[in-house]
C-alpha cells in the first residue's frame, strides 16, 4: 500500500513538475519582441515673438525651405534607404498654448514605431500622459510630461501620407 501511495505522489510529482516547467517554458517563447520605442526625431518646436520673421531669417540665411509651419528636413531611412522620413521644424508664437502644461519655450517631437504599445508601456511606468491618441493621415500623435516637465510629442509617422500633404500645399522639403 505504501509503495502504491509512493508511486502515486511521484508520478503527480512528476507531472506537476513537467507542466511547470512547460509553462515556463511557453511563456519564455510567446513573449512578444520589445516594443520600438524612439526611433528618430520627429520635429523641433519652438517660441518666438514673431514665427514669421523667423521663418524668413531661416530662408535666407541658413537656406531651410520654409512654408506656413516652418520647415521639413527631408532624409532617407537608415533601416530601409528607399525609404523617405522627415522631420519637422516649427517656430510658433510666444503666446501659444500648445506646449502646455509645459511652461517651456520648446517642445521635442519624437518618432515611434507602435504607439499604442510604447504608451501602454508609458502608463505602466507611471508617465504622464497628456492626452489620448489622435489619429491623422499623416500618422498619430499623443503627447507626454519628462521628468522636468517638459512636453514631449510622440509621432507614429505615415511618412507617404506627410509626404502627399506637403506636395499638396506646394512644400518643398530642405534636403
Amino acid at each position: 500500500m505504501k509503495k502504491k501511495l509512493l508511486i502515486i505522489v511521484a508520478f503527480t510529482l512528476t507531472f506537476a513538475l513537467g507542466f511547470a516547467f512547460n509553462s515556463i517554458i511557453s511563456k519564455s517563447s510567446n513573449n512578444k519582441p520589445p516594443i520600438k520605442k524612439v526611433t528618430g526625431i520627429g520635429g523641433i518646436f519652438f517660441k518666438c515673438k514673431d514665427p514669421k520673421k523667423m521663418r524668413e531669417w531661416y530662408q535666407v540665411n541658413l537656406g531651410l525651405n520654409t512654408n506656413q509651419y516652418g520647415a521639413v528636413f527631408e532624409w532617407r531611412q537608415g533601416a530601409d534607404t528607399t525609404q523617405k522620413g522627415f522631420t519637422q521644424w516649427s517656430p510658433f508664437g510666444d503666446k501659444t498654448k500648445y506646449f502646455e502644461p509645459s511652461t517651456k519655450d520648446f517642445m521635442i517631437n519624437y518618432r515611434v514605431a507602435n504607439l499604442e504599445g510604447l504608451v501602454d508601456q508609458l502608463k505602466k511606468g507611471g508617465v504622464v500622459i497628456v492626452d489620448t491618441i489622435e489619429s491623422v493621415e499623416y500618422g498619430k500623435f499623443v503627447h507626454i510630461m519628462d521628468i522636468e516637465g517638459n512636453k514631449i510629442e510622440l509621432w507614429e509617422p505615415n511618412d507617404l501620407e506627410y509626404e502627399k500633404l506637403g506636395v499638396k500645399m506646394g512644400a518643398k522639403t530642405t534636403k
